[in-house]
């Protein structure tokens, strides 16, 4: 294979990098530890994971649209291909007959099977199913129209209590598409369509909620479709009973949010994200980078011993209805990673029961610490928790951590009979009674995925650059798209993706939609500090209450001046400065996509006012308080 891949396959036969040199994995020895013989002098030796680095072939790779500029309409084909070969993909015996039969239930060739099958394999990503340029010819998909005549028929005739026959659903179809002069499709078709329809979503629609939790809900301790590592992994958030303090004077700066990722399978954390920032799409989307990614690194750099051997794309992401899993953002990153997103049902609480007995769990323990808030006020009583307070918020991550590991994963769980870790081996290496699934692939393209995971704006492109919340950014790369048309509607300007790292908004990342490379295009003042999402807002904030109806650049970062020098000549710092401060400093060492693709460039053009509404997908997130 040419093309290099996105993920590292761990199994027998895989070829890897080792030592500068090319190796074979010939046997899989733990969860973190490989045999390898060497392709040239047939050594053999042992080499963990982590050293281990994908063979890059003589092709190019191909570059990636970005995700949230791809069409509905080609986004939702990739999608229907991806359902079409999903069962053949894992698929150990997959003959040409399977193959074939799976192309005839879907009115394809054999031969398109095999090429979607090749193309999804050689990256292990969605968007190698979009449609390609001019490769239209020979498609069997319908006009828009037909398919909401379907799509509505299938809601208001056969998704209802009244359990309409399919051949009704045809019969439907077929007067619809008459009356609105188009041919309609034939009946196997429109039968297709309803078998692929969900079966808990069919049960309700037509026999009732009940009928459905019947049928479809876990029984006590178990959880469907968690049958092994990473099948289902569940996710969410809470503030944390503990008072932690600055990392300089030790004063108290308030509670933490966690959000949290556990795999159902074997109850094994698999990831995690500490903040002061409240809940929303960044703190998601770190999570599940966390998740997804290796965790050697993040060990090795704040010296904690143990293992911790969870990496990998999960199948499926079970989450509650709040709003910052809600965000595009994240359905389509999930979509383009192969992951299946489950919204928690409402009012049905014990689908989210083994994350929130995991942060159970872990409040038990937190309470135990110097500055804990307990649960309530009855059981902190007179204990004085600000008092108290004596951890920052990098040494609770590591104590966290090394909880995580070196305790949780390794004691005995209630609901498993056996730790977390023993569970996580059996899925992956198989028992006696049952196969295992194998290491996980592990992410190659980690800067990708993080930018993936990442919110974003829209903007178009002027003669001065590109203005995002008064602010300024210019480089280069961005000339030859100023007062762009847009394609579609050419009479008005083109917008682009920017994707912006709230923790730090020096630098935003332009997709360039001809190459389909994100660039980095700094401060047009270079001059100006790195400042948060939520620190331009504040001085935003302080600048208009001084009169001001518009807050210039300049203006806005003359008040971020000020908020720096209050806090820094300050006798006796308010908890608010002082948790300002502890994010700075924490935002700072977070890990993100380098620089180094494009210099910049200080242009010191005047700047006219933007005036384009602006699109905010940061609102979930609450501002300094």
């Amino acid at each position: 294979m040419n093309t290099p891949s996105t993920m590292l396959q761990l199994q027998p036969g895989t070829a890897v990098i080792y030592q500068n040199r090319l190796h074979r994995i010939t046997h899989v020895l733990d969860l973190d530890e490989v045999l390898l013989v060497d392709e040239e002098t047939d050594q053999v030796c042992h080499a963990k994971v982590s050293a281990l680095e994908a063979v890059v072939g003589n092709a190019q790779p191909a570059n990636r649209p970005e995700l949230l500029q791809v069409l509905d309409k080609d986004w939702e084909e990739a999608k229907r291909r991806y359902e079409i070969i999903r069962p053949l993909l894992d698929k150990p015996d997959r003959s040409r007959q399977d193959v074939t039969e799976r192309g005839k239930l879907f009115g394809h060739h054999t031969n398109t099977l095999y090429e979607w099958i090749q193309r999804y394999d050689d990256s292990h990503l969605l968007t190698a199913l979009l449609p390609r340029t001019r490769s239209d010819k020979g498609t069997t998909k319908f006009a828009p129209e037909i398919e909401t005549i379907i799509q509505a028929v299938v809601e208001s005739e056969y998704l209802t209590k009244q359990r309409k026959s399919q051949q009704k659903v045809c019969d439907e179809v077929r007067k619809r598409c008459l009356h609105a002069g188009f041919e309609p499709p034939h009946d196997n078709t429109i039968r297709n369509r309803l078998k692929q329809l969900a079966g808990e979503q069919v049960m309700a629609k037509r026999k009732g909620r009940k009928a459905a939790d019947h049928a479809y809900s876990p029984i006590e301790g178990s959880f469907p479709g968690a049958e092994w590592p990473l099948a289902v992994v569940q996710i969410d958030h809470t503030p944390l009973d503990i008072i932690l303090v600055d990392d300089i004077d030790r004063r108290p700066v308030g509670r933490p949010w966690i959000t949290l990722a556990i795999d159902v399978f074997s109850r094994m954390v698999v990831g995690f994200y500490v903040s002061f920032d409240p809940p929303g799409a960044l703190s998601t989307g770190q999570c599940l980078a966390n998740a997804i990614l290796p965790k050697e690194a993040w060990l090795a750099k704040h010296g904690i011993k143990g293992e911790w051997p969870c990496w990998g794309v999960p199948a499926k992401l079970h989450m509650d209805n709040a709003k910052e899993f809600r965000g595009n953002m994240l359905k389509r990153a999930c979509d383009e990673y192969g992951i299946d997103i489950e919204w928690r049902p409402v009012a049905r609480p014990h689908f989210g029961g083994h994350i929130e007995r995991l942060l159970g769990t872990f409040a038990k323990e937190i309470h135990t610490l110097p500055g804990t808030t307990f649960s309530n006020t009855r059981e902190r009583g007179d204990y004085d928790s600000v008092g108290k307070a004596a951890l920052t918020l990098t040494e609770f991550e590591e104590w966290l951590v090394t909880f995580i590991v070196s305790v949780y994963h390794q004691r005995v769980h209630s609901s498993l009979n056996m730790p977390p870790m023993e569970k996580y081996r059996q899925g992956v290496f198989g028992t006696k009674d049952a196969p295992g699934r194998g290491l996980p692939a592990r992410m190659t393209d980690e800067n990708r995925l993080r930018l993936d995971l990442m919110p974003y704006e829209e903007r178009t492109v002027q003669d001065y650059g590109v203005v995002i919340d008064e602010i300024h950014y210019y480089h280069d790369v961005l000339r030859r798209w100023i007062n762009a048309p847009d394609p579609v509607a050419p009479k008005y300007k083109r917008k682009f993706m920017f994707r912006r790292d709230p923790r730090d908004i020096s630098t935003v990342w332009f997709y360039d939609p001809e190459v389909n490379i994100y660039y980095p295009i700094p401060y047009r003042n270079t001059s100006h500090p790195p400042i948060s999402i939520w620190e331009m807002r504040e001085a935003k904030r302080r600048a208009e209450a001084d009169g001001r109806r518009h807050v210039e650049e300049r203006e806005l970062f003359e008040a971020y001046d000020r908020m720096r020098e209050i806090e820094q000549t300050a006798q006796t710092k308010t908890l608010s400065t002082r948790r300002a401060a502890l994010r700075r400093k924490h935002n700072q060492e977070v890990p993100r996509p380098p620089a180094e693709q494009v210099e910049p460039k200080t242009v010191p053009i005047p700047m006219p006012i933007q005036t384009t509404p602006a699109i905010l997908p940061f609102d979930e997130m609450d501002d300094l308080t």
